[in-house]
This record gives C-alpha cells, sequence and structure tokens, in this order.
C-alpha cells in the first residue's frame, strides 16, 4: 500500500495505490500523499499533475476507518494533520486532473474536490457519507463545496449523504467529462498534456486568481486582478510568446 508519484517530462502522475481496500488512506498514505503534493509544489519542472487510483474499483474511499477514526475520535489527531493531502495549504497553483473511477467516497470525495479538473467514468459513484456516521466532510468540503457550484446542489450532495452517478455530478458541476472507464486516464493526460504546453506562469496565475480573488470585494479584486496580470505581461514567457506571434506575424 502506497502513493505512487512519477513524472514524465512536465506532467506529475500522483496514484493512490491500494486496490484491494478501495484505494482507502491509511495514515501513513494520507502523509505521504501530502508529501507528494508539496514536492510537486516546488519542482519547477512539474506544470500539471494527474491525480488517481489503483484499479477499476474505486479512485479513493476517503480514510482507513478502522484505523483513523479512533485515532480522531479519541482526539490523539486533528483533522488537520491531513490538510497537505487535501492541498489546504498556500501557494499550491499546479493544475490538478483527477481521474475517477468507481468508488470515489469520504475522503476520496474531498481529495477530488481539491482538484481543478474532473474526468469520472460513467459507472463512478460518489457519496459523501459522514452524516451517516455522525461527523462531517471536514477536509475541505464544507468550505470548497459551495464555492465551487451551485448552492443548493452542494447541500443537497452534503445533507442527503446519498450516492451520486458520475451524470448526476456532471449536471451538478462537479465532474468535467463522463466517459468510458478505459477512456478515463487517456482523457485525463491529454488534458494534462494540453495545459503543461501551456504558458506556466500564465496557468499557475489563473488558478491563483480563482482561489484568492473570489471573496475580496470587487474594487479590491479587480486591483488584485490586475497586479496579476502585469505580472504576466512582464514575464519571460510573455516575452518569448510576444516575440514567436511577431515573427509569424512578420512572414
Amino acid at each position: 500500500m502506497s502513493i505512487d508519484f512519477s513524472k514524465d517530462g512536465h506532467v506529475a502522475t500522483v496514484r493512490i495505490n491500494r486496490p484491494d481496500k478501495m484505494n482507502a488512506l491509511t495514515l501513513a498514505m494520507y502523509d505521504d500523499l501530502g508529501r507528494a503534493f508539496r514536492e510537486i509544489k516546488d519542482d519547477d519542472a512539474v506544470r500539471a499533475v494527474v491525480l488517481g487510483g489503483a484499479g477499476d474499483r474505486a479512485f479513493c474511499v476517503g480514510a482507513d476507518l478502522m484505523e483513523s477514526i479512533p485515532a480522531l475520535a479519541s482526539d490523539r489527531m486533528d483533522i488537520s494533520a491531513w490538510d497537505p493531502a487535501h492541498i489546504k495549504f498556500p501557494g499550491f497553483y499546479k493544475p490538478v486532473i483527477s481521474a475517477i473511477k468507481g468508488m470515489c467516497i469520504g475522503g476520496g470525495f474531498e481529495i477530488m474536490l481539491a482538484t481543478d479538473v474532473r474526468v469520472a467514468a460513467r459507472n463512478a459513484v460518489f457519496q459523501l457519507p459522514e452524516p451517516k456516521h455522525g461527523f462531517v466532510p471536514a477536509g475541505g468540503t464544507l468550505v470548497r463545496l459551495v464555492r465551487q457550484i451551485g448552492y443548493a446542489h452542494a447541500m443537497e450532495i452534503m445533507l442527503t449523504a446519498e450516492r451520486f452517478s458520475a451524470d448526476d455530478l456532471h449536471a451538478k458541476g462537479v465532474i468535467n467529462r463522463v466517459v468510458d472507464v478505459d477512456q478515463v486516464e487517456p482523457v485525463a493526460f491529454e488534458l494534462a498534456a494540453k495545459i503543461a504546453a501551456l504558458s506556466p506562469t500564465a496557468i499557475q496565475t489563473i488558478k491563483e486568481a480563482a482561489l484568492t480573488l473570489q471573496d475580496l470585494p470587487l474594487a479590491e479584486a479587480f486591483h488584485q486582478e490586475a497586479a496579476l496580470g502585469q505580472r504576466t505581461f512582464t514575464s519571460a514567457d510573455a516575452k518569448r510568446g510576444l516575440a514567436a506571434f511577431a515573427n509569424r506575424s512578420g512572414k
């Protein structure tokens, strides 16, 4: 059982690899997943990430409850220890594409919400069952879901603890693409490669803006947007892009 981490050119792959347990995360795996995301943040060569689970039965069903719930319930640990695995730390602006096959439950759903583009198999199943067990999805969901989709849709997903299909969540705006199971990873890697081929300065600034501007007062948000835009206009990437455009136009 492990978190597999590899790089191919400018695309990193992170894979939750415990298929015999539906990719449930042990405490050690949470640490390893967070460590992988922190390494990606600091690696300038990585421009896009694909996050998936081993096998076709599950993306991830969240924490291994036999280990994690006793630790949390006894107050021996705080759920904030999992923040790095849920990308709940500042400055992570590399785009992440999730490749979802099978079950995406609990903490797995929460990790999916930390990603930017979501590709799901037609047979994927999604659920936040926490209220059935007397607790809440506090791995980012309580903050992220109501910001990412409409309020009523978010509340239905969180309050009912029901299972939803990929088509259900596509309609609600949680999932970007629903494809056949054998196309999930090819489509995810194709998207990652397209994004990685673009200016990393521009791509990471777009994500930074999306994560940091939405709750500012309008005037301040526009001011910060202009500053971010100016940063890209004067970047080395922009100078190269404009020079290439000028050369093409002059021919």
